[in-house]
Formats: C-alpha cells, structure tokens, sequence
C-alpha cells in the first residue's frame, strides 16, 4: 500500500509541478509584449521583456532539475538503489557507528553531485545570459568546498549524535532527536553571522554617515535594537541586491548588500528596511522558526514509527540488514521521501509568507513613506528581473511575496 502511495505522490508530485511551470510560461510570455499599465513609465518594455525571458529560462530549468530529482529519488528507492549502498558499505566496514555514517554521506555525496550541474547552470549559463553573475569558476569552487568541510564539521557530530541516541534510547529516540535538533538550530542560528557568514563574504559596516543617522533613527522610532549595520560585498557573487536580519535576541545584525546601497536612495533603503523590521515586529521570523522547530517535532515522531515498520523499508524498496542497526537507513529512507508527501503544504506556506509580506508593508507605510519603498520596489523588480506578469495560479502555489501588481496597489492605498 505504501508503496503505491508513493508512486501516486511522487507523480502527483512531478505533473502538478510540470502544469504549473507550463503555465508560468505560457503566461508569462503571452503578457511579455507590453508593460501592465500600473508601471507604464517607470518600467521599460525592454526590461519587462527582458524579465520575461529570465522568469521563462529559469521555470523551464526549475522543471529539469525537478525532473531529475525524481528520477535519483526512483533509483534510490524503488529500484534498489539505497539497497545496494548499505550492503556494499557493509562488506567495507565493519565499525557500526562509521558505517552509518559513511552510509549518510554517500546518500548526500550523490545528491550534490546531482545538483552541482545546475548550480553552476544556473549560475554561469543562466545568470550570466542575463547579465547577473559575477562569480568566478574559482569562487565557485571554492564556495563549494568551504560548504562541504561546514557539512563534515557540523552534519558529522549531528548524525553521530543523533544514531547514539536511538541507539541508546530506543522507540523514544524520536523525542530525544528532536531536542538535540532544536539544539543544533540555535547553535547554528548563533554561528552563523560570527563564524558562517564570514567564511563566505566580507563584512564592513556601514560607512555613509547619512544612512547611518536614518536608520538609527527609524530603530528608535520603531523600538528595535540591533548590534551594528554591515555592508556585505554581494557584488563578488551577484548583480542581484538584497537586505536581511540575522542573530538573535539582542545581538541582531543588519546587513545590506553592496549592490543595494549602489540601486537605492537613502529615504529608499529606509524603507526596505522598515518593511524588514515590521516583520521582527509583528513576530513573523518568531512564529516562523517556532512553526518548524514544532513541525520538525510531528516529523520526528513519523520517522520514529517508520523506523519501527519494516513495512515501511519493504514498501519502499529497502531491506533492512538482519544483527545490525539500520537507523542510518531508516533516517536516510524517511528523509529522502518525506518532501513527495508534503508538497502539497507549500500553498498554505506561500500563503501566510504573503499575509506577512502585506503586514510588514503596513507597518512599513506607517514608520517611513509608502512612496518609498514603492520606488524601490520598482528599482528591484527591474534590476533583479523579477516578472510583473506571473502566472496566479502559479504564484498562488510558490510565491512567498505577493505579486507586484498587488503589491504596489496595496502600498498606494496605504500612501
């Protein structure tokens, strides 16, 4: 039974994704011939255009890698693949800990792999056609590698401790495995702005005295306290810009790409990030982290009744190894099906990412000019070819932020 649900998800999976993705760019392309009368003025036919073939380009590769994916996931279950893996590991290693763990990160070594063409696809094909890029094939590289040695420094001890765990606790592993979860994400939240994100970029902070003053004024107004203002040099990797948040609690950090400061106004990127900090307001990055870390929980629970089913490892082309623990199999077989039977939760998530989006917007209309982040939404939608144009039903499915059209019109009426 298991078995044929999986093949009905996983189709279910891969067609929904493909009539989408047909529909994004038949969509898109059918509308790319003139500019929605709301940006007539201030967004070029060239640019729109321009956009168009980027949001087509990039839908139609999306497809391919997804299709891929499939295909791997098939290899790996249903046609033995995983199989195969732990008994050749096996005859190799005879130390249980270390098996496991070699086992975990074949299974991840091959999926990268898998991926690592379209990254550098994307990248320096796609990207470059349109005049985004510009990383080198060094920086690449090396990028690649910095990530894979943050994979073995970090994923290792995780996974040993997550198998001593079950080894250890048994059917109430699941509980256990979630705690050191939740451990490890707030460590990992803690790392990253001190140790993680300097291994890849370059932070400064913020020199323009002007800038400065505002943003520590909207702060104030706003009751928010951060620990500095950085400037990331965004420029090695991408023409794209971009602002966020990171840290927690008092030790905050805003940091803005280098392009952004170079595309916006000063009274533009105070609105940008008045629109960032309505999101710390009203709780969203909270709610959002609270959402997973709890969600994370069912999962664990699921994975602790499927580690217990053998059901589950027969249905799913995998049989357990007799006199040795197979949690390592368990974890990699749950976790490798788990996104076809919960694709269908990315509506309901792109939903409420949108209500977000227009509240932090409200907040943002209220503590800075509406018209602002209007003129720099419009400089971001052209510089970063973002379609004006998109699919509904599409977005509907996918789009974290709501379209532009509906974006603007709600800013002008808060103007």
């Amino acid at each position: 039974m298991l078995t044929l649900l999986f093949v009905i998800f996983l189709l279910c999976d891969v067609c929904l994704r493909f009539w989408l993705g047909v529909r994004q760019i038949r969509h898109v392309h059918r509308h790319h011939g003139q500019v929605p009368p709301e940006f007539a003025g201030r967004i070029s036919l060239h640019s729109h255009q321009r956009a168009a073939r980027y949001t087509i380009a990039r839908t139609r590769l999306g497809l391919i890698e997804r299709l891929v994916e499939a295909c791997l996931l098939l290899a790996l279950t249903l046609l033995g693949g995983l199989q195969w893996l732990d008994i050749a590991i096996a005859r190799l290693i005879d130390h249980e800990l270390l098996r496991q763990l070699v086992l975990i990160g074949t299974v991840l070594a091959i999926m990268g792999a898998a991926g690592l063409p379209f990254a550098w696809y994307r990248k320096f094909v796609l990207e470059a056609r349109f005049g985004f890029n510009r990383m080198t094939p060094g920086l690449f590289v090396a990028d690649t590698v910095k990530a894979l040695l943050l994979v073995l420094l970090l994923g290792t001890p995780l996974c040993a401790a997550l198998l001593g765990l079950m080894a250890w606790a048994g059917s109430d592993w699941p509980w256990y495995g979630w705690g050191l979860w939740v451990a490890f994400n707030l460590l990992v939240l803690w790392l990253y702005p001190r140790v993680i994100a300097p291994l890849f970029n370059t932070f400064k902070p913020l020199e323009d005295a002007e800038l400065r003053e505002r943003i520590a004024a909207l702060a104030q107004r706003c009751q928010f306290q951060a620990d500095g203002l950085y400037v990331m040099d965004g420029s090695r990797r991408s023409a794209h810009g971009n602002a966020y948040f990171t840290g927690l609690g008092r030790s905050k950090r805003i940091v803005f790409f280098d392009t952004l400061l170079n595309k916006l106004q000063a009274s533009e990127i105070e609105a940008v990030l008045a629109h960032e900090l309505g999101h710390f307001k009203h709780r969203h990055i909270q709610r959002r982290l609270l959402i997973s870390l709890l969600s994370s929980l069912g999962f664990f629970l699921l994975a602790g009744w499927a580690w217990s089913s053998m059901n589950f490892y027969t249905s799913l082309g995998v049989i357990p190894q007799l006199g040795r623990p197979n949690d390592a199999l368990a974890l990699i077989l749950f976790f490798l099906v788990l996104p076809t039977f919960t694709f269908w939760m990315s509506p309901l998530a792109a939903y409420v990412s949108r209500r977000d989006e227009y509240q932090a917007d409200r907040f943002a209309a209220s503590h800075s000019q509406a018209d602002d982040l209007i003129s720099a939404l419009l400089k971001l939608y052209n510089d970063n070819a973002a379609t004006l144009t998109p699919d509904p039903i599409h977005s509907a499915f996918y789009d974290s932020h709501p379209n532009a059209i509906d974006r603007i019109q709600h800013l002008k009426s808060l103007a």
